[in-house]
């Protein structure tokens, strides 16, 4: 399946979750093995020669291309989850809301030092997040190959945050 038709499937629902705001829903690709399933080859086919040592997923529709990408890369995955989830010493990073902050976590023994890593959510907006998972895995001393994205919203400028890393997104608004 293409990148087009991929994006052809991508629902937009305008004024969710508040007025003015046009909300790329990806359900439409996971409800399609076939979109599911191309979408997981084209994040792979990025990062085939990194050799990657694992994958990182935010929470949580980061985790559903996260886990299938680490397997295709023989990887092994980790969550970064938002505060409190994680039952063992964590890592913690901060990161700027519209109004406000928030904290997501990753467990301490997690990464280990040298550690190729890639991060990879559903969707970069602000970078925010993204930016919070790098600083998680650099606290642990892992090594970031790059970061990978379904969608980009492009008018809200989250690469410009994580210069200096490799962002690649395969769809963008």
């Amino acid at each position: 399946m293409t990148l087009d038709e991929i994006r052809a499937l991508i629902r937009t629902v305008p004024d969710f979750p508040k007025e003015n705001i046009m909300f790329r829903d990806i359900t439409p690709v996971l409800r399609n093995p076939a979109a599911l399933r191309a979408v997981i080859e084209h994040l792979a086919d990025c990062c085939r020669d990194d050799k990657v040592d694992v994958v990182v997923g935010i929470e949580s529709r980061g985790f559903m291309f996260a886990v299938p990408l680490a397997l295709a890369l023989g990887a092994g995955f980790v969550p970064v989850r938002k505060l409190g989830k994680l039952p063992a010493e964590v890592v913690q990073a901060e990161y700027a809301l519209e109004y406000g902050t928030n904290t997501v976590e990753m467990h301490r023994d997690a990464i280990q030092p040298g550690d190729r890593v890639i991060i990879v959510d559903d969707l970069i907006a602000t970078g925010g997040t993204a930016g919070a998972a790098i600083d998680l895995v650099e606290q642990l001393g892992g090594e970031i190959c790059r970061l990978l994205f379904l969608v980009e919203l492009a008018g809200l400028k989250g690469r410009e945050g994580l210069q200096g890393y490799e962002v690649h997104s395969l769809i963008t608004f």
